[in-house]
């Protein structure tokens, strides 16, 4: 045989290991947990409550919930792919500081929760901690769901199918098929995942108020994506174009107090600006 094509069948071996590799390891790929356990009181948060969602299929998801004070909404918080309740404490501060509730679950195998992530699991437990809210008396106008970076597919799929107030998308995706196939053009991406969190084929159901907030310099989630996703939202929506911001940077450039201005207009019922994107 000679050394040419030799050479060939190596080379076509070695990238069907890669992919294999990649299709046995892909949500090693995809959720990155921070699995310690901690609880609210040492970080200072002694308001706040930790909760044990008990799902149907015999795991334990982890939950912190903030009462909101009366007349204020909810936040049921879905976060990244990344870290756990730690990373987001000074979000609970700040949410909590001007009144609103704060209801963030984490994720299977992820701040002390059983089990192991998947899109299926995420958005099964995420209906779940909706329905804990709402038995616990938060009327679902005073629901606004809030999904950072992976959680924005959570978010859209829970928002296009129960009531909510509103929904805030911290840089949303199109689907978490385009964000591997960009990041691994290498790899036949959209034919090896399945958790797939197709925001697209989601979004047009939403029936709440949308806002999108983007960092124009994301290099994780390009800006792109962002904006596919806003153009595709039934109004209302607003875009709020954070210059300069990458991935996980909004706070620097102001994303809370824009995003608090928002929440306050959709809470009082006036019209948002029709100038629908904020630069």
């Amino acid at each position: 045989m000679p050394l040419a094509v030799k050479t060939v069948l190596w080379l076509a071996v070695l990238y069907a290991l890669i992919v294999l590799v990649a299709w046995l390891g892909q949500r090693k790929l995809l959720y990155f947990p921070d699995r310690t356990r901690t609880v609210p009181v040492d970080f200072g948060l002694a308001a706040v409550e930790e909760i044990g969602l008990q799902t149907a299929d015999g795991e334990r998801v982890l939950a912190w919930y903030g009462k909101a004070r009366a007349g204020e909404p909810t936040i049921l918080y879905f976060h990244g792919n990344g870290g756990s309740f730690p990373a987001r404490v000074e979000r609970f501060r700040a949410h909590l500081a001007r009144g609103r509730g704060l209801f963030m679950m984490t994720y299977r195998g992820y701040g002390g929760s059983t089990g192991s992530p998947s899109e299926a699991a995420n958005v099964a437990d995420a209906r779940l901690a909706y329905g804990t809210l709402v038995a616990r008396g938060v009327a679902a106008r005073d629901v606004i769901l809030y999904g950072e970076s992976l959680g924005t597919g959570i978010a859209v799929q829970l928002a296009a199918a129960l009531p909510v107030g509103g929904v805030i998308l911290e840089s949303p995706y199109s689907s978490i098929v385009d964000v591997g196939a960009a990041a691994y053009p290498f790899l036949p991406v959209r034919q090896l995942m399945s958790d797939r969190y197709e925001t697209m084929r989601f979004i047009g159901e939403v029936k709440a108020p949308v806002l999108v907030v983007h960092g124009d310099q994301d290099r994780l989630i390009p800006f792109a994506m962002g904006l596919k996703v806003f153009e595709a939202a039934p109004a209302p929506k607003r875009l709020i174009v954070l210059k300069g911001a990458g991935h996980v940077d909004h706070a620097v450039f102001g994303s809370f107090e824009r995003i608090e201005k928002w929440i306050e207009i959709v809470r009082s019922g006036r019209p948002l600006d029709p100038r629908s994107v904020e630069e």
